[in-house]
């Protein structure tokens, strides 16, 4: 609702919004986007008005109600718990002991690259993204409020990757590995 609340889009340009603007905390696929536009609009949130199209299939604009507009600003108004931390690489460093270090490390160092190459999609084409569309929807408001959650995912990789090359550092550092054969 908080994109339609900006204005009138279909479900693809929905998902080109959540791609172009907030995939570094949020994703979501076509498959969970058109299911929830429906809830939403039996709930009385949006509605969905079919628009014909030259040459073209038709297209299903959705627009925020009233009704939405509140829900939305109730939804914004509560506060949220933390999520539930669920990091299946941080099981993997708990129980790295059952590797050899060279091992753990290539794992250590996958993961080091996988965060880096985010940490740069995010400095690069994130940030290009998020410009182009502060510029194309004129929300200088708002934009400011996207560039905060920008840098909180900048930052986020900024310690993944600080963490990941710490990690290695004293992985390297250990004596001799003494479970050179796992499994004890």
């Amino acid at each position: 609702m908080g994109f339609l609340n900006y204005g009138p889009l279909t479900g693809y340009e929905l998902k080109q919004g959540f791609d172009d603007s907030i995939s570094h905390f949020w994703n979501a696929n076509l498959s969970q986007i058109y299911p929830t536009l429906k809830e939403m609009e039996r709930e009385g949130l949006i509605t969905i008005q079919v628009e014909p199209q030259e040459a073209r299939p038709p297209r299903k604009v959705c627009r925020i109600t009233d009704a939405g507009r509140e829900e939305l600003r109730r939804w914004l108004r509560t506060p949220d718990d933390l999520p539930a931390n669920r990091v299946p690489f941080l099981i993997k460093i708990f129980f790295g002991g059952n590797l050899a270090r060279e091992e753990l490390l290539d794992v250590v160092r996958h993961h080091l690259e996988l965060h880096r190459e985010r940490l740069e999609a995010y400095r690069g084409p994130g940030r290009a993204a998020l410009d182009r569309w502060a510029s194309a929807t004129g929300l200088q408001r708002e934009a400011f409020y996207w560039e905060l959650t920008l840098e909180a995912g900048v930052k986020f990789e900024q310690a993944w990757v600080e963490w990941c090359e710490e990690a290695i550092k004293r992985i390297e550092a250990m004596e001799a590995d003494t479970h050179e054969n796992p499994g004890r």
